[in-house]
């Protein structure tokens, strides 16, 4: 059992990088998927990020 780890500051952008690494030949486990938020000035930050379990 092996772990990927994915960490985006756009939901598309994770969207992208997943679907890109499932593209090859590994068997599914499970994904969890997670959303932050922070507040940097007046700006706000999102990170995106997703943990794929695979064989």
């Amino acid at each position: 059992m092996k772990v990927k780890i994915f960490d985006e500051g756009h939901e598309k952008d994770l969207e992208e990088s997943i679907n890109e690494f499932l593209s090859g030949e590994i068997e599914l486990i499970d994904i969890h998927y997670s959303v932050s938020t922070a507040i940097f000035s007046e700006e706000q930050v999102y990170c995106f990020s997703a943990m794929i379990i695979y064989r």
